[in-house]
Parts: structure tokens; sequence; C-alpha cells
């Protein structure tokens, strides 16, 4: 057993458990992404920057990531880029030449240099069954996040009934996960940088199946909530680990899997849905519940013991490489040519004579525990912000995407949070007193049928997604698609709210369903369009700065809820639409459209 915990938690790679995939160097334009292509070897371009810049029609003040994106553009290839390589650029001095592209008369960090052959390397793998495994298993932390965000939402008319809150009151209880989703989306992402990404990647589940199912057994509602706090630090680290692991492993020509991986996030709407149908609807308020809660928190459990059991996962290649632990770097991308039943060309001595250059900045690689903590609490430090607004097209975009995050973060809470109650009551409002004496306007049964289906209707939205983002329209792309969808989801929700009194149930069940088919487009290309607009130095700073002010808006969105004057019902949706129309304002402001440009 502990031979097992070992081989999980701490197993060192070696480039001898997977011989026969090393091919010489010599060979490697034949094992490349452009030989796969048909593109294997061409005439290098080797065009200056200020060619560059003069053919795309670029002032001397765009910013160099600009350049580079409106080059690869307006290329032969668009979607290829940089990645077409020739024959000759698979030499040392040719992968010297490459990796420094860019930025020319910048000093390079070893660390950086040696990323960015690791992310050629794995390019040049390509995708295979091991990225596709990891693509299922990354899913099932954005499948428990809505699982669980959705499951406490659906719990609340019975824990109104059941211990007699009011069902203003009762939404509290989405304020304590909220808490604990701020704490775990911080310390997961921290401590994913400290002890590896592999530890994170399953305690996360652990932690979220083991409080979920303790939360069916509580027997106070104070209890039910601090239980579901402590699950939420679980699931608060899903989307942050699994999104930054799977990002680390997967090639950048299948980067529009990371807006597809959002897809899973709908899916787990919808089990939930179904499941709280069938136990909420079929035992009375204080036991149903329980068994719903209990229910997904084995689903969650199995779902962890897929990844810790039956998956063998690499730790990720950059943070052994952050560690000093270079053989064990190489090793994994040998391991993943190995699983891809592909070739690769990376060995040390590659990367260290890619480097071995005088332009290179010589510090050392090995990061602490406690230096990588450093690392991490300066990123908070106004420092890592400034250069998010050195120059006006930058700092406009930031503040901008930065409003998006938090209106959206407590405009979504705002409706989808009380669903199950705005639904129980057919749009005629909240009772200000215990559910277990108020009258729904419909049957349990009928209030979560119409969750089941409304959750079916949105898991089409994020394939769609996947789709448009790479739309070669001028209306769609990134910013098109996330604003067009914003826009409908903002118009709905007013639909819903306008409407919603008196108006047919099949009326509120239509507009409930567009809304969220629009909003999971509008969530699958924020979160993949968010990272590609800042440049890497600062990338990880500002997507940070995005993901904690839509953890706190979201914190605050369940106590303006429950303090609206009125009954509840309508007020919280409004302002939901509003906060959402607000969002796609912005959107169409953002002065960067990412579609066609190179991940730097």
């Amino acid at each position: 057993m502990i031979r097992f915990l070992r081989s999980r938690f701490d197993r060192r790679e070696s480039v001898h458990d997977y011989i026969g995939v090393l091919v010489p160097l010599e060979e490697a334009h034949l094992h490349s992404h452009s030989a796969r292509c048909g593109k294997a070897e061409f005439e290098e371009d080797r065009r200056s920057d200020d060619d560059v810049r003069a053919n795309t029609g670029l002032r001397g003040d765009d910013d160099e990531e600009t350049a580079l994106g409106t080059a690869f553009k307006n290329g032969d290839g668009e979607g290829d880029g940089m990645l077409q390589m020739d024959a000759a650029e698979y030499t040392i001095e040719g992968l010297r030449r490459d990796v420094r592209k860019g930025e020319p008369g910048r000093r390079w960090t070893e660390y950086e240099l040696k990323s960015k052959i690791i992310n050629k390397a794995i390019q040049d793998i390509g995708m295979g069954s091991y990225n596709w495994q990891l693509f299922i298993l990354c899913g099932f932390g954005w499948f428990a996040d809505n699982l669980w965000m959705q499951g406490v939402s659906l719990t609340l008319p019975s824990l109104s009934e059941e211990f007699g809150i009011s069902e203003k009151q009762v939404r509290y209880t989405t304020s304590s996960l909220f808490i604990g989703l701020s704490i775990g989306s911080a310390l997961w992402g921290l401590g994913a940088d400290i002890m590896g990404r592999r530890i994170a990647f399953n305690l996360t589940l652990l932690i979220t199946s083991i409080f979920g199912t303790l939360a069916a057994s509580a027997s106070s509602w104070p209890a039910v909530c601090f239980l579901f706090g402590v699950m939420g630090t679980g699931v608060g680290g899903n989307l942050p680990v699994d999104g930054a692991l799977f990002l680390e492993f997967l090639p950048d020509a299948s980067s529009s899997l990371l807006t597809l991986l959002s897809v899973w996030w709908p899916v787990g709407q919808l089990v939930s849905s179904l499941f709280a149908w069938y136990f909420i609807t079929n035992w009375p308020a204080d036991q149903g519940w329980r068994l719903f809660v209990a229910a997904i928190g084995i689903v969650t459990f199995i779902m962890f013991l897929v990844r810790f059991a039956l998956f063998h996962l690499f730790e990720s290649p950059k943070y052994l490489l952050s560690q000093g632990r270079q053989a064990e770097a190489v090793a994994v991308v040998h391991g993943i040519a190995y699983r891809n039943n592909k070739k690769t060309w990376l060995t040390e001595e590659v990367l260290d004579a890619v480097v071995d250059t005088d332009d290179t900045e010589q510090t050392p690689i090995r990061a602490s525990a406690s230096g990588v903590l450093r690392q991490n609490l300066a990123s908070f430090s106004l420092s890592h912000i400034q250069p998010l607004f050195q120059n006006r097209k930058l700092g406009l975009a930031t503040a901008l995407i930065w409003f998006c995050w938090a209106s959206i973060g407590m405009g979504y809470p705002l409706f989808n949070a009380f669903l199950p109650q705005y639904l129980s009551h057919g749009g005629e409002g909240a009772s200000a007193t215990p559910a277990r004496t108020s009258s729904p306007s419909t049957t349990p049964a009928e209030t979560y049928r119409e969750y089941a289906i409304i959750s079916i209707a949105g898991v089409p939205g994020s394939l769609l997604a996947a789709y448009l983002v790479d739309h070669k329209s001028p209306f769609l792309g990134r910013k098109g698609t996330l604003a067009i969808s914003t826009f409908a989801s903002a118009v709905f929700l007013y639909l819903f709210a306008a409407l919603g009194r008196g108006a047919a149930p099949r009326a509120q069940l239509f507009f409930t369903s567009v809304e969220a088919f629009c909003q999971n487009i509008m969530y699958g290309v924020l979160y993949a369009f968010t990272p590609e607009i800042f440049p890497a130095p600062v990338r990880g700073a500002a997507t940070g700065v995005a993901s904690f002010l839509n953890r706190v808006t979201g914190l605050l969105a369940p106590i303006l809820a429950a303090n609206m004057p009125g009954d509840g019902s309508t007020a919280p949706i409004y302002l939901s639409a509003a906060l959402i129309l607000a969002a796609f304002v912005a959107m169409v402001m953002i002065p960067i459209e990412t579609r066609g440009r190179q991940r730097l």
C-alpha cells in the first residue's frame, strides 16, 4: 500500500522507463508538428522585425505580441504560425534562434528558454491518448465545480422547509459555499506551485467528496453551512489547478480544447439536476436532500478514485523544471511520447546547449517552497500590476476584462444560485416565512423537472463556443462570440423577470433555457479569452486578479439577495440582468481580439 501511494504522489520518472521514443535531433523534422501537417520543409522566413511590421501595417508603438499575432494571422496558414519549421531549424543554433524570437535584445532566464523548448517538444508530439485521457480527468474538476455549486442551490427549498428558515435567509447557505470557493482557489493555486500539480490534482476531489458527503448527515442548518464551506475549499481548487495542468500538457495547435473543456461544466449541472429530480421529489423534505447530497458525494469520490487509482498522471514538466529536476522533466516528455505512440527529440543535452549563450541570465533554476511562497505573495504587489497599464491599449483591456469578471461574478449567482426557488414559485415571489408554511405555485417534481430541462439546454452552448471562437466571421471569434452571448443572456434574464410573474410555465422555461444556453457560451469563451489577452510575463497576476474579483463579488451576491426589499423574487434577477448587460458593454470596448494569434 505504501509503495502504491508513493507511486501516485512521489514517483520519479526516468528516460530509461521509455525506451524507443528518442530520435536524433537531425531527424526531428520528420516527427514534427509541421511534418504531420504536410509542411515539414519550406523556405525559412528570414524577414527582420521591421519587415514584419511593414508587411502587417503595424505602427512602431504596437506591442510585440500584437506584431507577432498579426504577422501570424496574415501568413499562408492561419492557425499554424511559428509551429512550421524546416529541417534546418532542428539544430542547436536553429532552436536557439526560435526560442528567442519576438523580443530581440531581451536577456532570457534559463527557466524561460528551457520552458519554451519543452513547449516545442510537446507540440511536436501532438495530441494523443494521454492528452485525451487528461482532457476527461481535468473535465472531472469542471464537472465537480458545477455539480456542487448547483447542488447546493438545489437543496435550498428543502433546507428552508426542514430547519424552518425563511427562503430569503436560507440564501446565506450559498455564501458559506462561496467563502470556501474563495479560500480554495487561492490556497490550491499556491499549493500547486509548492507541492506540485499532481498532489493538488488528486486532493481537491478527495476533500470535496469527504466533506460534501458529511453534509448529508448534518443535524442543523449552521452545520450544513460549515460543511458546505469546507467542501467549497476543495471545489475552489478544481478550476485553477485542473485548467493550469491541462494547459501545460496541451500542444499549442490544440489550444481551442481549453474552451471545449468548459463543456464539462454544464454536464455537472445536468447530472446534479437529474439527481435532485429523483431524490428530492421522491422522499420527504428531511430525507430527499440528504440522499441527493450523499449521491453526488459518492459520484465525486468515484471520480477521485479514477484519477488516483486508475490513471498514472505525470507531474508537470514546468513544475519539475522550476524545482531543478530537469532529468525528470525530460523523462515526462518521453513518457508522453510513449503513451501517445510518438517520437521525441528532447534530451537534457539539447536543453543545456540551447541556453548556453551569453544572452542567457544565469540564475538558479530551483525554487524552494519559501521562495515560491514569496513569489506568489509578491504577485499581489503593485509592481506586478503596473506593467498591465504600461500602455493605453493593454491598460484599457485589463480594466475592462476585470470589470467583466467582477460583474459576471455577481450577476451569475444572483439568478442561478436561487433558480430552484424562482421556479418553485412560478414567478410569484419568495416567502419571508419558512417554506413549510408557504404554498409554492409548482410542485417539487415540476420544479426539478424544469431545472433538468434547463440544464440539458445549456450543454450545447459550450460545444458551440469551441467552434465559434476560431470562426473567421468578423462578428464572431473570441470577442464577438463573447459579446453576443452575453447580450443575449442579459435580454433573456430581463424577459424572465419582467414576464415571469403570472406567465405560462412554458414561457418561463423557454426564457431560462435560452439564457442557460447563452450563458454557457459566455463562460466557455471567457475562460479561454482572458489569459490570451495578457502578455506572458504578467499573465498570472492578471488572471489571478480576475479570478479573485469573480469570487469576491460572487460572495456578495447571496448577501444582496437575502437583504433586498420586497419579496426578493424579481429584484435580484433585474440586478443580475443589469450586471450582465454592463459586462456586455465592457466586452464591446475591449480593444484586443486574440483569434489567430499565437499564445506567447
